[in-house]
C-alpha cells in the first residue's frame, strides 16, 4: 500500500528554532498559502499532520537554536498579507539592489574581489559556506546524513516525496541526491524537487560540490523526476536565479524531465525591513503554494486510482 505523500523541507544556513517550533511555523505559512488557493486541499494536508516534515540539521552545525520569539511577530504579520505591494516590488527591483546583485555576480567569477565587496551578511554566508565545503568537524556529512535518513525512511514507507529546499538546503539536497545516485540506490526517486532562493547557480558553489570533477552522467543526480527552481526578485543569495542554464545538461541526458525556473516576489519583513530571501515568505507565497497544491492533488488522485501501488 502506498504511503501518504510527504512534503520534506530542508532549511538553509544560520541557526533555526527548535525543530518542533520551527516546523509549526513553517507549516502554518505553507498551509495558509495553500488555503488561499484551495481550502479543501489545505484541510486535507492539515488533517494529515505528518505530511510535512523538516530536516533539522542546523543545530548540529552551529550548536545553538534561534529563539522563535525573534521571528513570531514577523511570521504573524506575513500571514495577514496576500501579495507584495507596489512599494515592496520597487524595493526588490531597485537599481541599488540590481547593482549589488551584479557586483556579487562579478565577485562569483573573480573571487579575489569578494573581500572588497562583502557586506557583513555576505561575510557570514561565505564563512559558513567555507565551513560546510571543508566539512569542518563533520558538519557537512552530518547534514547530508540527516536528509539521507529522511529520504530512506520515506522510501521504506512507500511515500512519494516533494523535497522543498531553501537556500543552502538546496546544495545539501543536490549533493545527497547525487550521492544516492552514485551508490546505485534506485529505491529513492523524488517526484519533485523545489529549490527556493538557491545559490546553486553560483560558480563558487559549483566548484565545491561533491560532484565537481566528475564527467558525463556521473556529474549529476539521476533520481529527480521534475525540478522547479524559485527565486525572489532582488535575491542576493540566488544571484544567478536561473538554474536550467547550469544544469540543463541533465535534461539532455534524460536524467530529469525538466528544470523550470520561476520568479516571484517575497513580501516577508524582518524587523521592519523587506527580506526577500526569508523562508517563511517563500512558503506562504502563492507561487510555492500552487506548486504544492498541484503536486498534492496529483499524488492523492494517483493513490485513489491505484490503492495497491507501491
Amino acid at each position: 500500500m502506498t504511503g501518504d505523500p510527504l512534503i520534506l523541507y530542508i532549511p538553509g544556513l544560520k541557526p533555526k528554532p527548535e525543530p518542533f517550533l520551527h516546523r509549526r511555523q513553517l507549516f502554518r505559512c505553507l498551509l495558509e498559502g495553500v488555503r488561499r488557493l484551495d481550502p479543501k486541499i489545505a484541510a486535507q494536508m492539515e488533517d494529515r499532520d505528518d505530511c510535512f516534515e523538516i530536516v533539522a540539521w542546523t543545530y548540529d552545525f552551529y550548536g545553538t537554536h534561534r529563539d522563535i520569539g525573534l521571528d513570531q511577530e514577523d511570521i504573524n504579520d506575513v500571514l495577514t498579507r496576500f501579495a507584495a505591494s507596489d512599494a515592496e516590488k520597487a524595493i526588490a527591483s531597485s537599481w541599488q539592489r540590481q547593482s549589488l546583485r551584479w557586483l556579487f555576480r562579478v565577485a562569483d567569477f573573480l573571487p579575489f574581489t569578494i573581500p572588497k565587496l562583502a557586506t557583513e551578511e555576505l561575510e557570514v554566508h561565505l564563512r559558513d559556506l567555507h565551513r560546510y565545503a571543508k566539512n569542518r568537524q563533520g558538519g557537512a556529512d552530518a547534514a547530508r546524513e540527516k536528509l539521507q535518513a529522511s529520504l530512506r525512511q520515506a522510501a521504506g514507507q512507500g511515500r512519494k516525496v516533494l523535497l522543498l529546499a531553501h537556500s543552502m538546503g538546496s546544495v545539501i539536497a543536490y549533493e545527497v541526491l547525487w550521492q544516492l545516485t552514485q551508490e546505485g540506490d534506485e529505491s529513492i526517486e523524488l517526484a519533485l524537487l523545489v529549490t527556493m532562493g538557491s545559490p546553486l547557480g553560483q560558480k563558487l558553489i559549483q566548484r565545491n560540490l561533491l560532484s565537481y570533477g566528475s564527467s558525463g552522467d556521473q556529474r549529476f543526480p539521476a533520481n529527480i523526476r521534475h525540478w522547479i527552481n524559485l527565486a525572489a526578485v532582488g535575491e542576493l543569495t540566488a544571484i544567478d536565479s536561473k538554474l536550467r542554464n547550469d544544469f540543463g545538461e541533465m535534461i539532455a541526458r534524460g536524467l530529469v524531465a525538466n528544470i523550470d525556473d520561476r520568479e516571484m516576489y517575497n513580501y516577508y519583513h524582518m524587523h521592519g525591513a523587506l527580506n526577500v530571501h526569508a523562508e517563511y515568505g517563500y512558503l506562504i507565497n502563492e507561487v510555492t503554494a500552487s506548486i504544492v497544491r498541484d503536486w498534492w492533488c496529483e499524488q492523492t488522485e494517483s493513490s485513489a486510482q491505484n490503492p495497491d501501488s507501491v
